[in-house]
């Protein structure tokens, strides 16, 4: 049986994986500068911790945008759970505790001058740089798919507009129509992601469009939660979808989409017309990381112990964009990196030896109302296979079929507790008293 949680138990779970955080630095120079790339789960939660606890470090923070629309968290809307609003969250609370703002994108980083140049040509100086930009898309991995394709057929896995675009074109689609979603080989952000996603749309057809149906076409053999979501798919959706997954003789994997005729191709050789497609395509570390040179083979590699770039000085990488082995790509994960991260930048600046971080990993799917499935795990730094060291699991727990609907509806009513307060944790931080 998976733990179930309450909020004040989430909230200490969370800084339980930032032992040390709340040691006060008192830096002896001049203020020291962290500039952080990337307002998301990740970037924003190190921006607001280390301020918060470290008053007397002067941190930055660089996002393009003046508020942030999560992606985690975003199926309950496609699916009608949750509305929109909500998801949408400014930067006010950050800059009230004093951290500057700039909603302008980071063009280009000089690791030897230690400096970040800015889109409107801004240049800020930094002893330490945070770089969490998310994930980028590799668009040429699908004949022709491109962001102007993405506006008739929604990836919707980067928050923003792009959940609106699938929504709505749920709800303008015929019943009777096929809604097509593809899904990635790992890595990629929120493993389990397809296949909540699977279940609100499938939740939303059932509903409104008894006639339609979903497939998903997906690239891999085995997924998340697998065991779990496809009990939910014959409980709940058993006329509605169809899982093809790759095997020994059929690879499902998107070769080619045609927006203006809604063609779907796969490498087996099947072609779906979809009245919605929802095209998941293969994703990198962002941008300003693979440019930058931070990445290595799509991703960037990083010290388990503290999320330092395993190539460049004085710089972090964390969230998606980091390799982290066996821990997932999730809002979660980069949260709880991020206060080790802040926690190991504070010791750093004042001089302390800072201790190895500690993380924790919990994702929630909603499968159908009042039910909904987790998985999660601790992870710590350790020796991997192979003589390697990286972030090793423990504690680990996943739903099983079978679990009773009152366990079920716990876990559901644990995903709607979870996300205001990690999105209050992140965005709207108190600043520590004098």
């Amino acid at each position: 049986m998976a733990p179930i949680l309450t909020r004040r138990q989430f909230g200490a779970g969370l800084a339980a994986t930032a032992s040390g955080l709340l040691a006060r630095p008192s830096i002896a120079r001049g203020a020291a500068k962290v500039v952080v790339i990337g307002g998301g789960a990740g970037g924003a939660t190190v921006a607001g911790t280390l301020k918060s606890t470290a008053p007397a470090i002067d941190v930055t923070l660089v996002e393009p945008h003046a508020a942030y629309t999560t992606c985690f968290f975003s199926n309950a809307y496609i699916g009608g759970f949750y509305d929109y609003a909500s998801l949408t969250h400014g930067y006010g609370g950050l800059a009230a505790i004093g951290i500057s703002i700039f909603n302008d994108r980071a063009g280009a980083i000089d690791t030897a001058k230690k400096t970040v140049t800015l889109a409107s040509n801004t240049v800020l100086e930094y002893d330490r740089l945070v770089v969490a930009p998310g994930i980028d898309f590799q668009w040429s991995a699908i004949e022709g798919y491109s962001p102007q394709a993405a506006e008739i057929m929604p990836h919707a896995w980067r928050g923003g507009d792009q959940l609106q675009v699938l929504r709505h074109r749920l709800e303008a689609m015929d019943d009777g129509g096929t809604v097509v979603i593809a899904a990635p080989k790992l890595p990629y952000r929120c493993p389990p992601g397809p296949y909540e996603r699977a279940c609100v749309i499938a939740h939303f057809l059932k509903t409104h469009k008894p006639k339609s149906k979903l497939v998903i076409l997906d690239a891999k053999m085995t997924f998340a939660k697998q065991a779990a979501f496809q009990d939910a798919f014959e409980r709940y959706y058993k006329d509605i979808i169809e899982l093809n997954l790759t095997n020994d003789i059929d690879d499902f994997t998107i070769t080619r989409v045609d927006p203006a005729t809604g063609e779907v191709a796969t490498k087996a050789g099947l072609t779906i017309k979809a009245a919605v497609a929802n095209i998941i395509p293969p994703q990198t570390a962002g941008a300003i990381a693979l440019q930058s040179g931070f990445a290595d083979s799509g991703w960037c590699p990083v010290d388990p112990a503290s999320f330092t770039s395993a190539k460049a000085p004085n710089v972090y990488v964390l969230g998606d964009s980091a390799v982290a082995n066996e821990m997932p790509k999730s809002a979660f994960s980069a949260h709880s990196q991020g206060l080790a991260v802040a926690a190991h930048i504070a010791a750093e600046l004042e001089s302390r030896p800072p201790a190895p971080g500690r993380y924790r990993n919990t994702c929630w799917s909603i499968v159908a109302p009042d039910d909904a499935i987790k998985i999660g795990a601790d992870y710590a730094p350790g020796p991997l296979p192979g003589g390697k060291s990286g972030l090793v699991p423990s504690n680990a727990f996943v739903s099983k079929p079978g679990e009773s609907a009152g366990e079920r509806k716990a876990t559901y009513n644990e995903a709607f507790a979870w996300y205001p307060t990690l999105t209050g944790q992140i965005f709207k931080p108190t600043a520590r008293k004098s």
